[in-house]
């Protein structure tokens, strides 16, 4: 059972790196043995986390990224190539939403400028496209890898207020599954791809809609949550590492394809 999720000496890329939910997977990663390169545009970030992770005895590499911009990626690409030779773990964690793409009481939806529904769009969507495209390949040419995206319970039933997280989180699931099928019919059926789908964790991009910064407690929109969320609480990153770890190893080898929720039994419930 314990070499079933070994991941031992693999090298895993993490884009969206130094936020809160994929720092937390990178360290998980290197705590179980992996090499783990950190790509984000907040490099200083990226390095503090790093640092961190080899003070501890881990591997760790921080490379500055936009995944907006493929020569950017290519750049990172062969960073890590040149330090760790190969790649056989992409999470793709860049990803995000902002107040301005969100449609609420100082802003209804008609008022929602366009390029702030575009800036959320691609930031979780193409962003993710084209890591794979970049990472991918090199999985493509060495017939095995694993391709990890971050979707979300807005894919599964959007949100209300969230128009374009929810459209986008939507695509990276159905690109999540296309991807799977491409990858298997066009190159190796050693590699796959799969998402998770967290509920509601506290992150820096959610946190104003979810917490009252008056008060610090529950806005009504987060009170909805908890009451529909059947643990009755939000989820700590922590609690999406059993499943990264999972995905990764060889416990997950005919899975692919797969969406997996981690929401405390919030797409289980009816609301009734």
């Amino acid at each position: 059972m314990k070499d079933l999720f070994d991941i031992r000496d693999q090298v895993a890329v993490l884009t969206g790196a130094a936020g809160i939910l994929c720092s937390e997977m990178a360290e998980a990663l290197a705590e179980a043995g992996a090499k783990v390169a950190l790509l984000d545009l907040n490099e200083q970030k990226a390095q503090e986390i790093a640092e961190r992770i080899n003070g501890r005895g881990g591997t760790a590499l921080a490379v500055p990224v936009d995944v907006l911009d493929k020569s950017s990626l290519e750049e990172a690409r062969d960073r890590v190539i040149s330090e760790f030779q190969q790649v056989d773990i992409l999470i793709n964690g860049a990803g995000g939403n902002k107040k301005e793409a969100t449609a609420d009481d100082e802003r209804s939806f008609f008022d929602i400028p366009p390029e702030a529904i575009q800036w959320v769009f691609n930031l979780n969507f193409i962003g993710t496209v084209l890591a794979t495209q970049v990472f991918g390949k090199l999985m493509a040419d060495q017939g095995s890898g694993v391709v990890i995206n971050i979707s979300s319970m807005a894919a599964l039933t959007p949100l209300t207020r969230t128009v374009s997280y929810s459209a986008a989180k939507a695509a990276v699931s159905n690109f999540t599954q296309w991807m799977a099928v491409h990858f298997n019919h066009e190159y190796s059926p050693n590699i796959r791809v799969n998402a998770i789908a967290p509920g509601f964790f506290l992150t820096e991009q959610n946190t104003f809609l979810l917490i009252d910064e008056a008060t610090g407690g529950h806005t009504p929109r987060g009170k909805s949550i908890i009451d529909n969320t059947p643990m009755k609480r939000y989820g700590t990153p922590d609690e999406l590492i059993g499943a990264v770890i999972w995905l990764a190893s060889d416990g997950a080898k005919f899975v692919n394809g797969a969406v997996i929720p981690i929401d405390g039994g919030f797409s289980a419930f009816s609301g009734v």
